[in-house]
């Protein structure tokens, strides 16, 4: 039931709303005829929409805060369970693979060039997500400085391309090795931190690899940044435009099916586990005999390994990269994918990179007001699932002793 206070509160909470959105919202400048527009009924949709959204707000709060003392651990829960039961019974599970592999394949064939560019970027992201994934949701630690990996691979390739001539095919293991060897550089010193220190020094190495890349110019070409790269070639044949672009589409396709097969059984393996035992307790995980130290570095290298492989895709998909494309922003998309999927959930983090990839582009009908939009639909989602859209299920051991059927 809703009280009067909850009210109240909302219709203030609507009126700094209109206090807020004012400038934005009402007045608007026409620079061809050099007058002040005013909006006034936008004030109303303001009041009126604020007013509601924060009523229906409360309602849900209400709702989950009600149901938080009921709720059973082994009741089923949208993302979690159901998925789970549903991927755990091989019938089901092969349908599922086998309907989304024949979507995936037919998908180019039906769908434009520009559908083609966007699903393309959002399996990047995939692979993004599921190497930092590695990093931030196994391993627990925290790397807001990522985007460096990638930009080491992206590099790699413009530069050896651009230099030697090196096609996409040799320099995509190089650019993953020697995004890896940078993460292992970069995780020697820094791995003794914890929490928001080792995140703030994360972050400043990646700020430090982009302000290297735009000024030193004689190495990476600066601001001005390198063009004319590359795209991928068929058996030494270079490929038109459009079926350049199809290519590249089922090569992330092929590259995304390998990165789930091997993350899936890395995280089933007896590093993964020790991984997972870091990430609960450091403490406990020494005491068992596990290096932390090189089981942190190793999780590292792997998913720098990713992040300069995409990088390489990148460099040769859009044909120009400059130190611009590599901003901090990168860092906290691909790490806002692992969160709202749900950390350390393989599912969780390919559902978060189509949604947080694929959403932007098409609430482009709501024009200027999208990003508003897009905002509002990840604050509902972390307020109601904090723990990602599917969260991993924790893994129990049970013991059941069994009963003495012999009667004395």
């Amino acid at each position: 039931m809703i009280t009067f206070e909850e009210i109240k509160r909302s219709l203030l909470i609507s009126l700094w709303f209109v206090f807020l959105t004012f400038p934005i919202m009402v007045i608007r400048v026409n620079s061809i005829e050099k007058i002040v527009e005013w909006r006034w009924m936008n004030i109303l949709y303001v009041a009126v929409g604020s007013f509601v959204l924060s009523m229906v707000f409360r309602y849900f709060m209400k709702r989950k805060e009600m149901q938080a003392g009921a709720k059973d651990d082994d009741q089923d829960t949208l993302g979690q369970s159901f998925v789970h039961k549903i991927l755990s019974i091989p019938k089901y599970r092969n349908m599922l693979y086998g309907g989304i592999l024949i979507i995936a394949t037919v998908y180019p064939f039906v769908f434009s060039t520009y559908q083609i560019n966007i699903m393309t970027t959002a399996l990047m992201y995939v692979v993004l997500g599921l190497g930092l994934n590695i990093v931030v949701g196994l391993a627990g630690l925290l790397d807001l400085g990522y985007v460096a990996f990638y930009a080491v691979g992206a590099y790699t390739y413009a530069l050896l391309n651009h230099h030697f001539g090196l096609g996409f095919w040799i320099v995509l293991p190089i650019g993953g090795l020697l995004a890896a060897f940078f993460g292992i550089l970069l995780g020697i010193p820094v791995l003794r931190l914890r929490g928001d220190y080792l995140a703030i020094v994360t972050l400043g190495f990646g700020e430090i690899i982009r302000l290297i890349l735009e000024n030193w110019g004689e190495f990476s070409q600066g601001p001005s940044g390198i063009s004319n790269i590359s795209r991928p070639s068929l058996f030494g044949l270079d490929l038109p435009l459009e079926q350049a672009i199809i290519y590249l589409y089922f090569l992330m396709i092929l590259l995304v099916i390998f990165t789930i097969f091997f993350v899936n059984r890395l995280q089933d393996s007896r590093l993964g586990r020790a991984w997972i035992a870091l990430r609960e307790d450091e403490i406990a995980c020494q005491a068992m005999g596990i290096d932390k130290m090189k089981t942190k570095l190793v999780a590292f290298s792997l998913g720098a390994f990713w992040a300069g492989i995409i990088g390489v895709v990148f460099a040769a998909k859009t044909t120009f990269i400059n130190p611009a494309s590599f901003t901090f922003l990168e860092s906290a998309i691909i790490l806002s994918i692992v969160v709202l999927g749900g950390m350390g959930s393989i599912i969780g983090v390919i559902i978060g990179a189509l949604v947080l990839i694929l959403m932007p582009e098409y609430l482009r009908a709501l024009s200027e007001y999208r990003m508003l939009a897009f905002g509002a639909i990840l604050v509902c989602m972390m307020v109601f699932r904090p723990e990602g859209i599917i969260s991993s299920v924790r893994r129990t051991y049970t013991y059941k002793p069994q009963k003495n059927s012999n009667r004395s």
